[in-house]
């Protein structure tokens, strides 16, 4: 029994040091933790339970067959985050560059599987260099089974991607199915071909990070939701995001109370909004003022900042937040700000979170690139986002709410359930002054009649009042009442049902 016992534990300890002493000083060298000191930091204290130690691959081919190392390139099992479980893929880029070979994405298909069955979230830790090419096809095959369970658990349980190395090739696909991806800079990067073959094919020549590093896809693409500094701050700051969510779409999303009354008042927010309606603000401002403490957690804030997305809890309970921010781009709804707020829009209903939504949106982005870009159908995305979802959805119009983009933003129209508007809400098909040149296009060569149409038109349209008579408002309400206003919305709705015909899933414009 004492020789089985030793030999088990050589075992493990071979599993435990990957790729050998040579590659983990390697990669602490580049500034990245191995797959299981990721994991140390991910987990509480004690609680991770691997499985699968002892996997190994089953390739012959290019001497393959001498070269096993336990494990195969990945750690995989389930543990506690904050006392709520969850499973974990980890990839140890010591072993083999952690390349994906058929055993590896078995071991990844097991937990995702049984993540299913139990109803609990899976965090992926990818430090890949893609497909194992020694395995041709089956590695390939690999890949396309995780993909597969990607998409069954898609709006299920949370899916979180941290890519925290090379992610290349069909490697992409996998995160770019999950909930959130999170990313370090200068240490990770993803792209569908890499930059030798760019350089082949279009000529350019480009940077792995500038291809697709960390802040080119926080910034330009909008692939990313978040880039961190380091391995230590990723994982941390996943460990917090981690609070906001359900374990799956059975539950709702915990709820942890705060000494911040839900019937705080702020009375700077009667000044928030400028007296000229052409003059920017920080919408963000209003949201650390409404929100528990303070405490905002922004996705995507370096991509289409023309809208803000992210968690806040009200009364303890978590919301998922969308405003316009008139500080960039005046608030305009264009094609990356659509895209951006409905695949978020979307995950809240899918995982029970409530959705407040902060308006003030002068319309749609006009221009040919917008145009000829898509902006109708990107655009319909957002509307069809908001149409669709069920849970509680909680309306503020904090100034403008023009056009077609009065009705994206969760309008009373799209079954808002609770929809307010502050005193100086201008809620109308366009402008005053626009409308009126439309309108009284006769009056053109005079000024002086213009200007008076205009105080007209705006004496009759630009405020609350007329939505408000026809109950497309619920109330106009003090700016200083934000919080408690939405709080006790939130709390009168908190048993709201409400489901959607059947059907095996609507055809959303892609």
């Amino acid at each position: 029994m004492h020789d089985i016992i030793d030999q088990l534990e050589d075992k493990r300890a071979a599993a435990r040091l990957g790729g050998g002493s040579k590659r983990i000083d390697a990669q602490h060298g580049k500034g990245k933790l191995t797959a299981r000191e990721r994991l140390e930091l991910l987990f509480d204290e004690g609680t991770f339970e691997e499985w699968d130690m002892f996997v190994e691959h089953r390739c012959a081919d290019f001497g393959m067959q001498d070269n096993k190392i336990p494990g195969d390139g990945v750690v995989t099992g389930y543990g506690m985050i904050n006392g709520r479980l969850v499973f974990v893929f980890s990839q140890d880029f010591t072993v083999f560059g952690g390349a994906l070979s058929e055993a590896h994405a078995e071991k990844i298909c097991k937990i995702m599987d049984q993540a299913m069955k139990v109803g609990a979230p899976v965090i992926g830790l990818n430090d890949s260099g893609g497909a194992r090419i020694q395995e041709g096809v089956a590695s390939l095959g690999g890949y396309a089974d995780v993909f597969q369970r990607n998409v069954m658990a898609s709006g299920v349980i949370p899916q979180i991607s941290l890519i925290m190395g090379p992610c290349a090739g069909g490697a992409v696909y996998s995160p770019a199915m999950t909930d959130f991806i999170f990313m370090v800079k200068d240490s990770s990067y993803m792209f569908v071909t890499g930059p030798e073959v760019v350089k082949t094919v279009t000529h350019e020549e480009i940077t792995a990070e500038e291809l697709g590093g960390a802040t080119t896809h926080n910034t330009k693409s909008g692939v990313a939701d978040l880039a961190f500094e380091n391995d230590v701050e990723a994982i941390l700051m996943t460990r917090r995001f981690f609070n906001y969510l359900p374990l799956n779409n059975r539950e709702k999303p915990p709820v942890r109370r705060s000494g911040d009354r839900a019937d705080r008042l702020d009375l700077s927010l009667d000044t928030l909004v400028p007296d000229n309606p052409n003059k920017p603000y920080d919408i963000k401002e209003l949201i650390y003022k409404v929100v528990d403490d303070g405490d905002f957690f922004e996705l995507q804030r370096e991509h289409a900042r023309n809208i803000v997305i992210g968690f806040g809890r009200l009364d303890g309970q978590p919301v998922g937040i969308v405003a316009n921010n008139p500080l960039v781009l005046a608030g305009c709804l264009d094609i990356k700000s659509s895209i951006k707020a409905a695949r978020f829009v979307r995950f809240c209903d899918a995982f029970n979170i409530p959705v407040v939504t902060f308006v003030d949106v002068p319309g749609f982005m006009p221009g040919t690139a917008q145009e000829y870009g898509g902006i109708i159908k990107h655009g319909a995305k957002l509307l069809y986002a908001y149409a669709e979802c069920t849970v509680p959805k909680v309306t503020v119009i904090t100034r403008k709410a023009y056009g077609g983009a009065y009705d994206v933003m969760s309008s009373k129209h799209l079954r808002g359930d609770v929809n307010f508007a502050w005193p100086n809400a201008e809620i109308a098909v366009m402008g005053a002054k626009g409308a009126v040149e439309i309108i009284f296009r006769e009056d053109k060569g005079d000024p002086a009649k213009l200007a008076a149409r205009e105080a007209e038109y705006k004496a009759r349209f630009a405020n609350p009042f007329v939505a408000g008579s026809r109950g497309f408002i619920d109330d106009v309400i003090q700016p200083h009442e934000t919080r408690k206003r939405i709080c006790r919305s939130l709390a009168m709705l908190k048993d709201k049902r409400l489901e959607n015909p059947w059907r095996k899933h609507g055809n959303i414009p892609l």
